[in-house]
């Protein structure tokens, strides 16, 4: 007995060795600067489809994009599962820590065990903080996304040890972004929420499911959490040709919803933060660096805003863009909108650059 229980601790550090050796000598060069002596070892993700890299590539849903023209700007040119041209934030932002320069998705049957100590994505598209939003969409809810970061967390402690774990739980990042499917799907769009609640009620719906998130994932371990608001969600394109009238301006009412959500949110992250000493809640602002681009953006090299580069750019997004390839534009770099709905990786990489430092040093 005590000569298997050397064997098997003896096995456990190997696996530990060569796990620490992969992530130094794979890791990619941060470009963010982190205090003396501290690190972020993972990036670990849940929410919609601005992060998701493919977890719902095998669902039964209309939420998908596991196919041609995306992702034909990534290398290799293949499409995975991300709803853009190329890279989307996560990935962005594992790079800038320099964590890697993909981040997986955790669905993807292709992942690799040494993925796991540096983070994966659970998010899925069409998902939002009301449980209604994922449903409606037939994707994976918020919930559904906790049960699979459990598994994750089995999978971490067989993998690296229990207190190994731990530390990669409480020094990684949980970034959560979502809520735009929620106000511009389930309440504009299709109105079912509209007709149950006002834009205050039915933020306060939002607000009191995402807080209940946050607080399942402290209890879970999580300790540096970095939650994006919801963006300008009348001046997608997508929004624009259904609510901006014969001019396609941006819908006021959406981005009042967006804004009203946001105020919300930032309290009750202050909030959450005074009760969760132990823990950082960090706001990322979204709505204003997009929305800056949007109205200006020759300052960065940008010239299309109101329409995406897939297909007429105006209504097109997952399986419209597989059909009206064709039309879509050569270069997607001049266009702030990949598909109607999302940015395109240049405009997702200008928005990171501009402001993952200052919402890295809030952590700290």
């Amino acid at each position: 007995m005590v000569f298997l229980s050397m064997e098997v601790l003896s096995s456990s550090w190997i696996i530990v060795f060569f796990v620490s050796a992969f992530m130094i000598l794979c890791g990619t060069e941060a470009r963010v600067k982190l205090p003396h002596n501290e690190t972020i070892p993972a990036l670990i993700v849940f929410g919609d489809s601005i992060v998701d890299p493919g977890n719902n590539n095998n669902l039964s849903t209309l939420v998908k994009c596991n196919f041609v023209p995306y992702g034909r700007d990534l290398t290799g040119g293949s499409p995975t599962g991300r709803f853009s041209n190329g890279k989307i934030p996560s990935d962005f932002i594992a790079e800038e820590l320099g964590i890697k320069e993909l981040l997986p998705a955790f669905s993807n049957p292709d992942l690799q065990p040494n993925d796991l100590p540096t983070g994966v994505s659970f998010a899925s598209g069409g998902s939002g903080f009301d449980p209604l939003t994922p449903k409606i969409a037939s994707v994976l809810s918020l919930s559904d996304q906790l049960e699979m970061f459990k598994e994750y967390v089995g999978k971490l402690k067989a993998m690296v040890g229990e207190e190994k774990t731990k530390t990669i739980l409480s020094k990684g990042v949980f970034l959560v972004v979502a809520g735009s499917d929620d106000i511009a799907n389930s309440y504009f769009v299709l109105g079912i929420r509209k007709r149950q609640y006002d834009i205050p009620a039915y933020t306060d719906l939002m607000l009191s499911s995402a807080s209940s998130f946050f607080k399942e994932l402290y209890g879970l371990g999580a300790r540096r959490l970095a939650i994006a608001g919801a963006p300008p969600l009348g001046c997608l394109p997508s929004q624009r040709s259904i609510a901006g009238g014969s001019q396609r301006e941006c819908a006021e009412d959406y981005n009042t919803a967006a804004k009203m959500f946001n105020t919300k949110l930032i309290s009750e992250l202050d909030s959450l933060h005074r009760n969760f000493s132990q823990a950082k809640f960090v706001y990322i602002d979204i709505y204003n660096p997009l929305l800056d681009l949007i109205q200006n953006p020759e300052k960065s090299g940008f010239e299309v805003v109101d329409k995406g580069c897939c297909g007429t750019g105006r209504v097109e997004a997952a399986v419209l863009c597989r059909i009206l390839d064709p039309f879509t534009c050569k270069d997607a770099s001049t266009y702030v909108f990949w598909d109607s709905y999302h940015p395109t990786e240049s405009a997702y990489k200008f928005i990171i650059d501009e402001i993952i430092q200052k919402c890295v040093d809030k952590f700290f």
